[in-house]
């Protein structure tokens, strides 16, 4: 065992320690010494001590101390070690700090949310050690070890999107979730593969090194280079993991969820993982234009037209769902334009106003008795002030109100599109720059139906079992009132970054020596960093200067129809729908991806697996390898017994026949 800090060790296992207390000890599992009142107290605690801890290593790294090295063998492969380790750069510090930070407030949060459900304990179990698989992935030196994170985070997924297992669409949800990301996996481990294969290494620092030589490479039998090859596997996998077109379908299902983990899930953790992957590997990519011209456009489709599904959503989890899906869009765009940076830079600013939008929805969901429909909202303002103002931040920053932190952001996506010099930037910049007012109208129209206009939260149907099932409940009617301060404050703690981070961070990590890995890589012709160094004159001029660019103005325009058609003509919604029905098929459908994945995809799969089962397991492996195998030897036993009949004779003639045979062998062949 290597000699790691031993404040390294304690970020990683102190989650882990709470889901193995609260998992094993508060369940019933192994007894119950830990009760409800201590689950949420050690999980929330130890989670705290992680996230005190990971603010002192990016202090720490921001000083130039970084950290690479091995804490134990885990398993040997011939000669070659499997080694678990830890990578303290800026990129995993900051991912560290993000994935603390917002575990906490959920923690926080869900000791309000989750009072009254039976399964508290084991809810707490999940969330802790959710985060422990996270931290293992952005904390770890080698792919083995991002390689176990990633599937862990999608099992600890599993469960948290199943958490209500009793409910068929829970089933459903988390079981899509796990197949499509899947999927990506195959893509992954081929990208991990191709590149073990080549550089005989795990180990990032020593695949990084050999970029240069392996970008001389093709695939053996084919004209296709070698990285791009396994950067776009690579990116597969960072396609099911952070719910890329086409892959992108299970994310919106996950709202099955408790709304803790819907903010889980979606703000900071297992949909930023590809991004912070593509990060980690971005020595690599920027030697295939092919891989980021693939990058750039996914993005740009996401960005654009899934964010296009929100506008019609509902369900007020779906449509901040659906504005995941978009956000995400923009930093896989980021990444195609080689501005690794500003696509992380946004995955922070976007964990903060993410999980506050969530968590607040979740407020008002607890407000009403578990109602999610917005059509059965309205008029909350006045008893919901701080979640009204909460929500508020969070929109005006996600929708890239000047001088909020997703301005900061998403502008400088734009920006980047349109200085990006690969195949695919027009469209994406066309995408992003469009998406403006798509993102402004779908938050809008949710803020503006939920807490303006007409109260209808008395007209919603009782529904005992609501989306998220909890004992207890109150009047089905009664008049809304604000969430009790374990709720609140995490909502609050949110807002802060919300507004202040954009400007204050932007400097220091886009413009400074602090992400020198990500912003020193960039080749030749790839040149987005560079244009946007020479734009950018202080957080202030910045801001000033928005309300001279069209995303302003498409963004505003956005905010401006959404309150004339919710606020001040609500009928207008109706009519404007009448007038595009034709388009109503194609969004109830989700742009058909469901039915393609279900009726053409999945039978498919379960053709060719039959297939598969009945010609090779059945007939290749069972009927011609094994029981042919056994077949034979029966048939050679057969003849075998005929030739032992007891008799002198028979024996005798075989011995004479075997001479002559080996007599003429020798005489042949002398």
């Amino acid at each position: 065992m290597s000699s790691v800090p031993t404040i390294y060790l304690i970020i990683a296992l102190a989650p882990l320690l709470g889901a193995i207390l609260a998992g094993l000890f508060g369940t019933g599992f192994l007894g119950k010494p830990v009760s409800r009142f201590m689950a949420h107290r050690i999980t929330t605690a130890l989670v705290g001590l992680s996230m005190v801890l990971s603010f002192y290593v990016l202090y720490d790294v921001a000083q130039g101390n970084t950290f690479e090295g091995t804490w134990y063998v885990w398993a040997m492969v011939g000669s070659y070690k499997m080694e678990v380790g830890f990578l303290i750069d800026p990129l995993s510090a900051l991912m560290m700090t993000v994935v603390t930070f917002v575990s906490l407030m959920v923690h926080i949060y869900s000791i309000g949310y989750m009072a009254d459900d039976d399964g508290y304990e084991r809810f707490f179990s999940y969330l802790s050690l959710f985060t422990f698989s996270m931290l293992m992935l952005v904390m770890a030196n080698n792919m083995m070890q991002l390689f176990f994170g990633w599937e862990a985070v999608g099992l600890v997924s599993y469960l948290l999107i199943g958490f209500y297992y009793k409910r068929e669409t829970a089933i459903f949800a988390n079981m899509k979730a796990f197949i499509i990301n899947r999927v990506g996996d195959f893509g992954f481990i081929l990208g991990i593969g191709l590149l073990f294969a080549y550089t005989g290494s795990l180990n990032y620092v020593e695949v990084m090194d050999k970029a240069q030589e392996l970008s001389a490479l093709t695939l053996p039998g084919t004209d296709w280079l070698l990285l791009t090859v396994a950067c776009i596997c690579l990116f597969v996998g960072a396609m099911g993991k952070s719910a890329q077109v086409p892959l992108h379908s299970w994310l919106p299902d996950s709202m099955e969820g408790p709304t803790p983990i819907s903010a889980l899930i979606h703000a900071a953790t297992m949909v930023t993982a590809g991004i912070y992957m593509v990060a980690r590997f971005s020595p690599i990519y920027e030697f295939s234009d092919t891989a980021l011209s693939l990058m750039i456009v996914v993005g740009g489709l996401g960005a654009l037209f899934l964010g296009i599904l929100g506008i019609v959503q509902n369900d007020i989890k779906r449509i901040i769902a659906y504005s995941t899906l978009s956000q995400l869009g923009y930093m896989v765009v980021a990444l195609g334009a080689s501005a690794y940076s500003v696509a992380i830079f946004h995955m922070m600013m976007h964990a903060a106003f993410k999980a506050l939008l969530f968590l607040a929805a979740g407020s008002v969901i607890m407000a009403l008795h578990h109602n999610q429909d917005i059509r059965y909202m309205g008029g909350l303002k006045k008893y919901m002030p701080v979640t009204y103002y909460t929500f508020l931040i969070g929109a005006l920053s996600l929708a890239a109100f000047p001088f909020f932190s997703g301005f900061y952001s998403k502008e400088h996506i734009i920006e980047a599109a349109g200085a990006a010099n690969v195949w695919g930037a027009g469209f994406a910049y066309f995408c992003v720059t469009l998406g403006a007012m798509v993102t402004s109208l779908y938050i809008f129209r949710a803020f503006f139906v939920v807490f303006h206009g007409t109260e209808r939260y008395d007209q919603a149907p009782h529904d005992d079992h609501g989306h998220d099932d909890h004992a207890g409940h109150h009047g089905h009617h009664d008049k809304p009132k604000e969430s009790p301060w374990v709720v609140t404050l995490p909502l609050v703690a949110l807002a802060i970054p919300s507004i202040f981070a954009g400007a204050i961070l932007t400097q220091p990590l886009l413009f400074s020596d602090f992400f020198t890995y990500l912003n020193s890589v960039q080749h030749t012709g790839h040149d987005a960093m560079r244009e946007l160094t020479l734009s950018w004159h202080g957080w202030l001029a910045y801001g000033l200067h928005s309300v001279m660019t069209l995303p302003f103005y498409l963004a505003m325009a956005g905010i401006a129809i959404t309150w004339y058609c919710y606020v001040y003509n609500p009928k207008a919604p109706a009519a404007i729908a009448k007038s595009l029905s034709f388009l109503k098929p194609l969004f109830d459908n989700k742009y058909y991806f469901d039915w393609l994945n279900e009726k053409v995809i999945a039978p498919f799969a379960r053709w060719f697996g039959n297939e598969l089962w009945v010609k090779v397991d059945q007939g290749v492996i069972d009927g011609a390898m094994v029981n042919g195998s056994a077949r034979a030897v029966g048939a050679i036993a057969a003849i075998s017994r005929r030739l032992q009949s007891g008799y002198i004779y028979y024996y005798a003639f075989s011995m004479i026949i075997g001479l002559i045979a080996l007599i003429t062998f020798i005489l042949v062949y002398k």
